[in-house]
């Protein structure tokens, strides 16, 4: 009996922010796998390691978490004024599916360092020493994202004094900067889909909810953490191991992409796993991290918890983040007000690791909000360069 030979695919395994994916060159990908549809999928599902019963990614690059189970597809922009065009890929662990609906923040701090590093940023536009300022145009998303990228003797310079909760080692900082991050085609014509701050969610079964839906880095649907029950002070054992707060979480998630008008039919959901968020918010109070940190009270101006592929995230999603800090500087929605409801251009906010601080510049114009950018800063490093392997039937 024959069996099919492993093909090699030059691939970057890279951590950006609280997030590790396997990065690509469009044209390294073979060329079945240059365009999108089922053989590009089927190649990222075999590199990954998915779909896998176990839930462990053993036979694949995947490290068995939503922050772990990542690919991303970079080439020089095809859009003016812009470097390098941006694709993420959201791989199912347990599923067949790679979901390209929306954005990964942590992983777009990897992107300026590949893009330098690979040839997709001109040589011209890339100092000595300094910053490289590295213009992304976030494909899933149709967005602009500008990466400052620090440079020492002509290289990307990966290390440095910078710490980030949720990440063990300290690391050079880079600067993010999510420009027009709202929704520019959500239902509504707004960054609220329903055009309201706040709405009542009806979920059958379960119970209403006063939530506020955005569609600003990522969409997302934020609840107060006491109509579920919980403090905002959980960790992910607390959530993660409960099947029956999942399965609520994930019923609330499915209509919320309804009410928001990313689905039309509630089973759709099952299909769009990476959005919108779910994130449960509470005043700030003093906790304990997961590294056994304290968080004391003032250290932050509010708690919150997201859930990503239907398991709490161990830090924060650096879409969610926008999300968070976007509707902190909005006066009347949940995250404003339990943030204080006071004016902001900047909020810190607890997670499960620690703390993230994000800024956000908003305005009211013409009867409704708008948010010109958000800022955050996160860090990222190569892991591993070179080849990755996978069965050349999966180009078939």
């Amino acid at each position: 009996m024959s069996f099919a030979a492993q093909i090699k695919i030059p691939a970057t395994y890279m951590r950006g922010g609280t997030s590790k994916g396997v990065f690509f060159k469009l044209d390294d990908l073979p060329v079945e796998a240059q365009q999108p549809g089922r053989i590009r999928d089927q190649l990222l599902l075999r590199v990954i390691g998915s779909p896998d019963p176990y839930g462990k990614q053993i036979d694949g690059m995947g490290g068995a978490s939503s922050s772990t189970s990542k690919t991303v597809i970079l080439s020089k922009s095809q859009h003016a004024d812009h470097d390098v065009d941006y694709l993420f890929g959201q791989v199912s662990i347990d599923r067949p599916f790679v979901d390209w609906s929306g954005n990964c923040g942590n992983l777009t701090a990897a992107v300026g360092a590949f893009a330098i590093s690979n040839g997709l940023v001109d040589a011209e536009r890339i100092p000595e020493n300094g910053l490289c300022t590295v213009r992304i145009w976030q494909a899933n998303i149709q967005k602009t994202i500008i990466a400052h990228v620090p440079m020492q003797n002509g290289q990307v310079q990966e290390l440095g004094d910078f710490e980030l909760d949720g990440v063990t080692f300290p690391a050079a900082e880079v600067q993010i900067e999510f420009l027009d991050p709202a929704d520019d085609d959500a239902e509504g014509g707004s960054m609220f889909p329903t055009g309201n701050l706040t709405d009542t969610l009806v979920v059958p079964n379960i119970g209403s909810f006063e939530v506020t839906m955005i569609n600003a880095g990522i969409p997302t649907v934020f609840l107060n953490a006491g109509d579920l029950g919980y403090k905002g002070t959980e960790l992910q054992d607390h959530i993660n191991n409960d099947v029956a707060a999942l399965t609520k979480f994930e019923t609330i998630r499915a209509y919320a992409a309804k009410h928001m008008g990313l689905i039309q039919d509630i089973a759709e959901a099952v299909t769009r796993q990476h959005t919108p968020k779910i994130a449960f918010i509470a005043p700030s109070k003093t906790y304990t991290s997961s590294s056994g940190k304290t968080v004391t009270e003032s250290d932050t101006d509010i708690l919150v918890r997201a859930l990503s592929m239907g398991k709490l995230h161990h830090a924060m999603m650096g879409t969610a983040a926008v999300a968070i800090g976007t509707a902190a500087a909005i006066p009347g929605t949940l995250v404003n007000r339990v943030a204080g409801g006071v004016e902001r251009e900047a909020v810190r906010f607890g997670h499960p690791s620690g703390t993230l601080r994000v800024g956000a510049q908003a305005s009211f114009e013409n009867g409704e909000w708008k948010v010109t950018k958000a800022i955050m800063s996160r860090s990222a490093r190569v892991l591993m360069e070179g080849w990755v392997r996978v069965p050349e039937d999966v180009l078939v």
